[in-house]
C-alpha cells in the first residue's frame, strides 16, 4: 500500500473500533436487559474518583519548601473551586483556573 492508502485504512480501523466502544454498553445493556448493580455503581462513582486522582497527580510534584512554596497551585485551585461553586460549569472553571495558573507560573513565578 502507498502512504495514503496506509493513512486512510488506518484512520477507517480507528473510526470502527472506536464507534464499536462507543456502541457496545447499548449492544450489551439494551432496552430489554437490566444493567448491573456493578455498572451503576462506578457510573455515579468513578468520575469522582478520577477527577480525585488527577488533583493528586497534578500536585505531586509541588515542592513547599522551595520558591514558589506552591502558592500558584494553591491560587489556581482556589480560583476552580470557587468558580465551580459560583457558576456550576466545570468546562469554565477547570479552564479558567488552567488559564490563570498558566499566566502565573510564565508571568509572576517565574
Amino acid at each position: 500500500m502507498m502512504k495514503t492508502e496506509m493513512a486512510i485504512a488506518t484512520v477507517v480501523v480507528v473510526a470502527l473500533i472506536t464507534s464499536l466502544l462507543r456502541f457496545l454498553p447499548f449492544i450489551v445493556f439494551g432496552e430489554k436487559r437490566k444493567t448491573p448493580k456493578i455498572i451503576d455503581y462506578l457510573g455515579k462513582f468513578l468520575p469522582f474518583s478520577i477527577m480525585g486522582m488527577l488533583v493528586v497527580y497534578c500536585l505531586k510534584d509541588v515542592s513547599l519548601t522551595a520558591a514558589p512554596f506552591g502558592i500558584p497551585e494553591l491560587i489556581a485551585g482556589a480560583s476552580v473551586v470557587l468558580l465551580h461553586l459560583w457558576k456550576r460549569n466545570t468546562l469554565l472553571s477547570i479552564g479558567a483556573g488552567t488559564i490563570l495558573y498558566m499566566l502565573m507560573i510564565q508571568l509572576i513565578f517565574l
